[in-house]
């Protein structure tokens, strides 16, 4: 498994059970100690060798030794006031700071089963400088190994298996309980397709039918449009789902808040699209953060609606009101959001708007950790 340079060390977290596996026979173990190893952490749960009675004691000692698991540290934790989103802010062992999200949805009209979403990171930081997100002020510090990754997903899973979600649908006396991840999203800080070894093996990690299992269509991958990586993963035969971080209706517009942009036109970037979902058969979802006054009007919507006539069924706009940020947009009225989805359906583009989560625990990429940078340079100001 190929990972980019970076700074923190490889944890076990890293590696493929073949990896393990070979690791173990390596050392003087039978192959099957690593789906032991490879299982705890991923069926079990466990988040420490300690908590792997199965293996001999020296075995436990070895890996730890060889093998440090270096478990993300929560700084900080903070639920919304319906509780259906936790958001955390994590230090790696470096002391990178990263945020992670979940999110829990009841049964609806759109999704007759309760969603357990987790928002992953996959880096910390980010070089592509969009100007409404707050990760994109930071600056670039590093890639997320895969383990590093992955380990965010796997502290939701602990949390949902140890406090199960409970859960009653809206109109109706059906109610249940949720004890586990169902999906993740790749759209917390970073680029995921700028660190693409280490986010799809990542993925391959969580996917893997010995381990985590969860399915790669319950899997969705955000990108600000970086066309080589888009035209890579249509050929990895994994049943992603794609979401394009579109948020303006032609290139001029979209440079003004996307410096990528200017390396990759929007012309192709939606031929890229449209050759991924014919080539997959999946279809794009194209997120468009809607901003007050720039980009919200009838008239961007319907030539959204055009540019996005190719694709057919294999389209979908998510509207997103922004959230507020440095840079102080504004998002639109109740009005301009129901005008710019009845243009786009008009038009023959499905869509919907992302209901905003966690408002009152700054749930949106990069708000949290900017929070903490703030309260950092108070302390230490003269």
């Amino acid at each position: 498994m190929m990972i980019e340079p970076i700074s923190s060390p490889a944890t076990l977290l890293d590696l493929t059970l073949p990896e393990i596996e070979a690791w173990c026979v390596a050392h003087g173990q039978p192959a099957f100690r690593g789906r032991q190893i490879f299982q705890a952490f991923y069926r079990e749960l466990v988040s420490g060798y300690d908590q792997i009675t199965t293996l001999p004691l020296g075995l436990r000692a070895r890996l730890a030794a060889e093998w440090p698991l270096a478990i993300p540290e929560v700084v900080s934790e903070l639920r919304s006031k319906d509780g259906r989103t936790v958001k955390l802010l994590l230090r790696l062992a470096d002391g990178a700071r990263i945020e992670s999200v979940l999110m829990l949805y009841p049964p609806n009209p759109e999704s007759i089963r309760p969603r357990a979403t987790v928002c992953v990171s996959t880096q910390a930081g980010c070089a592509y400088g969009c100007t409404f997100c707050a990760t994109g002020q930071m600056g670039f510090e590093r890639h997320l190994r895969p383990g590093e990754i992955v380990a965010q997903v796997l502290h939701f899973a602990r949390f949902l298996r140890a406090h199960p979600w409970g859960w009653t649908a809206a109109g109706s006396d059906t109610s249940g309980t949720l004890d586990h991840v169902t999906n993740i999203v790749l759209m917390g800080m970073g680029e995921p397709l700028h660190n693409y070894e280490n986010t799809l093996a990542a993925l391959r990690l969580l996917n893997d039918p010995m381990g985590f299992h969860l399915g790669a269509r319950h899997m969705t991958v955000s990108t600000v449009g970086l066309v080589p990586a888009i035209r890579r993963l249509a050929t990895e035969g994994l049943q992603v789902n794609l979401a394009i971080s579109l948020h303006a209706p032609n290139n001029t517009m979209r440079a003004r808040t996307m410096p990528v942009a200017r390396k990759w036109d929007m012309d192709t970037l939606l031929d890229t699209c449209l050759d991924f979902a014919h080539q997959t058969g999946r279809q794009v979802t194209f997120e468009y953060v809607l901003l007050a006054g720039l980009n919200d009007s009838v008239e961007h919507a319907t030539e959204l609606g055009q540019r996005l006539a190719p694709f057919g069924t294999l389209a979908h706009v998510n509207l997103i009101p922004v959230n507020a940020t440095s840079a102080e947009f504004r998002p639109p009225d109740g009005h301009a959001i129901r005008a710019f989805r009845e243009t786009l359906q008009r038009e023959g583009v499905n869509n919907s708007v992302r209901a905003e989560r966690g408002d009152d625990i700054a749930a949106a990429c990069g708000q949290l950790r900017t929070r903490d940078d703030r309260a950092r340079r108070t302390k230490t100001a003269p």
